[in-house]
């Protein structure tokens, strides 16, 4: 069984840095890539940012710049660091592992960024 523990959300003032981790453990196997979404009240979950193995990243128009993903050495934890956050950044944020034999999700942190 896999699991993916979420952490470092809260609540902070527009302008202000979180930074949300997330660690995968279990049966986890052939990690391909690992990413963020986020899904504020009412709308659909849209990716935040992916990291692969081979450390290639990729972000939403809306974060690049203020948001960096990395992971730690084999990659069974990601982080998201956060800066410059805004209003619209609020969101309840999803971690994920993709590997060749599936997706998992973590339970979700919430984010608030209060203006």
């Amino acid at each position: 069984q896999v699991q993916l523990v979420e952490s470092g959300g809260g609540l902070v003032q527009a302008g202000g840095s979180l930074r949300l981790s997330c660690a995968a453990s279990g049966n986890i196997r052939s990690i391909t890539a690992a990413g963020w979404y986020r899904q504020a009240p009412g709308k659909q979950r849209d990716l935040v940012a992916t990291i692969t193995t081979g450390g290639s990243t990729n972000y939403a128009d809306s974060v690049k710049g203020r948001f960096t993903i990395s992971r730690v050495g084999s990659g069974y934890t990601v982080y998201l660091q956060m800066n410059s956050l805004k209003p619209d950044d609020t969101a309840v944020y999803y971690c994920n592992f993709h590997t060749t034999w599936g997706s998992y999700w973590g339970q979700g942190t919430q984010v608030t960024v209060s203006s």
